[in-house]
């Protein structure tokens, strides 16, 4: 009875260890995406550059001025917006846990 006893605690203590390593919180990411457009014409702007800050990471609009960032960290972000022949835009995002966030940013073109 003891040797059952002694294997039983044994068995119990090691569970509770174990389970003790196990993280208490998953890490879960969001995504930001938005369209870039002309601010006079509501014209979807291509080859724009979106750059998230803190993080440095950078995204290149495609022909539609769409831009995506995936797998980012809930927080709040300064997204800055830039193409020649634009004035540069940034905007202020908050970035939710586990949410698909838009932020859609508008340049206006440079007078020449």
């Amino acid at each position: 009875m003891k040797k059952y006893f002694s294997a039983l605690l044994l068995a119990i203590t090691a569970v509770c260890t174990l389970s003790s390593c196990a993280k208490d919180e998953l890490d879960i990411f969001s995504t930001l995406h938005g369209i870039v457009t002309d601010d006079a014409t509501a014209d979807c702007i291509p080859g724009a550059s979106v750059t998230l800050s803190p993080g440095g990471k950078t995204q290149t609009t495609g022909s539609d001025g769409r831009y995506q960032f995936s797998e980012i960290d809930p927080m709040q972000y300064t997204v800055t917006v830039q193409k020649p022949g634009y004035n540069t835009n940034r905007k202020m995002i908050t970035v939710v846990s586990g949410e698909a966030t838009e932020a859609n940013v508008t340049l206006h073109k440079i007078d020449q």
